[in-house]
């Protein structure tokens, strides 16, 4: 492991390898130790930038969060059809979960045994409403097949776009390049809206 020197170190890179431990460990599993180990500086020199490993946990999840939410306030999920806005959103989902993928996998991850991981399991869910709300007014326009229960279409809509962070590597299996982008999120987009269509 290469260790970077002190003043190479900023907010911002000690939070990306917080996060990378965090997923690789498991946030309960995760030491102060682990942490200053991994990022070559000693503990005290992490309690400069913050006051514990809870708080690189809240800024890793609320940088996730802040994204999608993001998301909703961006003029194509806010006018148009239900379905326009919903699929706009769906496809924006996915763009956003590979930009950021550590931090979506992190956020992914949370399991609530803390009050900042309670804190984002509610805000995901906040989201998950917001989205399925979309799908829901998709559905009264007569623009989705209405014979798909919409918390079950919801649930499996989330379930295809949060498994990418089980196999999605930008650099590929083999470190030789990965699918690209717009080629999983075009995938998803026909396969999502390809089974919720109400067939013409």
């Amino acid at each position: 492991m290469t260790t970077a020197k002190r003043d190479t170190y900023t907010p911002e890179t000690l939070l990306s390898v917080a996060v990378q431990v965090f997923i690789e460990r498991g946030y309960d599993g995760t030491s102060m130790e682990h942490l200053s180990k991994a990022a070559g500086i000693s503990k005290s020199s992490i309690y400069h930038h913050v006051t514990g490993k809870e708080e690189l946990l809240r800024r890793a999840v609320s940088r996730a969060l802040d994204e999608l939410f993001g998301i909703l306030g961006e003029e194509h999920a806010c006018v148009g059809s239900a379905a326009e806005r919903l699929e706009y959103v769906v496809r924006r989902m996915v763009e956003v979960l590979m930009a950021e993928l550590p931090y979506v996998t992190l956020l992914l991850r949370v399991r609530g045994n803390t009050d900042t991981e309670r804190w984002a399991l509610e805000r995901r869910r906040e989201f998950d409403h917001r989205v399925a709300d979309l799908l829901k007014a998709a559905a009264a326009e007569g623009d989705v097949r209405a014979d798909v229960e919409v918390r079950l279409a919801t649930r499996l809509v989330f379930g295809m776009i949060n498994s990418i962070v089980e196999w999605y590597r930008p650099e590929g299996p083999d470190g030789r390049g990965g699918a690209r982008e717009r080629e999983v999120v075009d995938a998803v987009a026909r396969l999502v809206f390809g089974g919720l269509r109400k067939a013409s």
